[in-house]
């Protein structure tokens, strides 16, 4: 997992309220578990219309907003049925942050598990950097500060500890796990001295072979 610590990008404005899971990553897409290829189905229902040509104008797919980095949503993003497949998405799309007023719980852990950063801030300031997005003013996120700082305006956010240390490293619980593997193994040696039991061959099994 990539390390986030600070980036400074143009940001894109999609400031609707309520946008769920299957409007971020429709459900017919979710039969694949790989990670990829779901970046050009991402807000589908936005980008496309129903025979599958672009929707000229979209915020997700003109030159204006190109590049960007930073998606800026509305309240209670993410919302719906839980679905890994969305920070897929949105992380294939090139978002690295996500800035709305508030996400849905689910969503916004499967996001620290994807190396995505969902920051909440209060409604007023979201709605002064959709404006500031919409005028192409560049947006800095830092993780470590835990602030959001555009042209005067400097926002702090407050972030949960354990996942501030999982972005900063870019380890995700897996990763954070087998930096412990030297504990780990100790461990496992020791229990293999005081119950050596539990570490013999099942006789079925080799008698089967």
């Amino acid at each position: 997992m990539k390390k986030f610590t600070e980036i400074t990008s143009t940001a894109t404005p999609f400031p609707r309220v309520n946008v769920d899971t299957d409007i971020i990553i429709p459900a017919k897409y979710l039969k694949s578990i790989k990670r990829t290829g779901f970046g050009e189905h991402a807000f589908e229902s936005i980008r496309y219309t129903a025979s599958g040509d672009l929707i000229e104008g979209n915020v997700f797919d003109g030159p204006r907003y190109k590049g960007s980095s930073i998606l800026i949503a509305g309240d209670n993003f993410g919302c719906g049925s839980s679905r890994e497949h969305a920070p897929w998405a949105i992380g294939e799309l090139g978002f690295r942050c996500i800035i709305a007023p508030s996400f849905a719980d689910i969503f916004s852990g499967n996001c620290v598990k994807n190396g995505i950063l969902t920051v909440s801030l209060p409604q007023d300031q979201v709605d002064a950097l959709v404006l500031a997005a919409e005028a192409g003013h560049d947006i800095c996120v830092n993780l470590a500060d835990q602030t959001v700082t555009c042209q005067n305006a400097h926002y702090e956010f407050d972030f949960s500890p354990a996942h501030k240390e999982m972005l900063l490293d870019g380890l995700d619980e897996v990763g954070q796990t087998l930096q412990s593997s030297k504990a780990i193994g100790s461990y496992e040696d020791k229990q293999k001295l005081m119950t050596p039991w539990l570490f013999k061959e099942n006789p079925r099994t080799e008698s089967s072979q």
